[in-house]
């Protein structure tokens, strides 16, 4: 049964816990983003290029609002830098809280999109947390393909609201 969900702010005390993810091989690694402008800007241009024409398309591209959501988000999460080859090619934001792993802030670069790549990269990253045995919880753009993504790793809509879908994932269940 489908429920109805707010936006998932972060609470203030939520206090995350960084999940540290190690490489996938022959060609991906992973790198924590420090709380620097320069890794702030990183991370807001992978969302800009990955989330931009998703946004743009039902409400227009607003630079300084869409930097300021993402300043805010950047702030009470933990980023991590996707590396392929020693090229940075997008970033992600995974932690943990007592009750569920969040994922979520998947942004790949354009041309390392629908090569598999992205399957690649999210089945890595849920084997290291089913070791953490909670629940992988994410949420998306109704209008972004992505979902697809995410339901052939397990997934399940549990709830939407007008503008996301909410998804969550049990243990082990690819």
């Amino acid at each position: 049964m489908l429920q109805t969900y707010i936006l998932w702010v972060a609470p203030a005390n939520l206090n995350p816990m960084t999940i540290k993810f190690p490489p996938l091989p022959p060609d991906v690694e992973f790198e924590v983003l420090p709380k620097t402008i320069s890794a702030l800007n990183e991370a807001f241009d992978a969302k800009r290029d990955a989330m931009g024409p998703h946004i743009e398309k039902r409400w227009g591209w607003d630079e300084e609002f869409q930097y300021t959501v993402h300043k805010n988000r950047f702030s009470e999460k933990p980023f991590v830098r996707i590396i392929r080859n020693d090229e940075r090619i997008g970033v992600v934001s995974v932690f943990s809280t007592k009750k569920h792993i969040q994922f979520g802030e998947f942004y790949l670069a354009q041309q390392h999109r629908g090569n598999g790549l992205g399957s690649r990269i999210l089945k890595h990253c849920l084997s290291q947390t089913d070791k953490m045995n909670l629940p992988v919880k994410l949420e998306f753009l109704k209008w972004n393909p992505v979902g697809s993504l995410y339901l052939r790793h397990g997934f399940e809509i549990v709830g939407e609201n007008d503008v996301h879908y909410f998804m969550e994932r049990l243990l082990n269940t690819v």
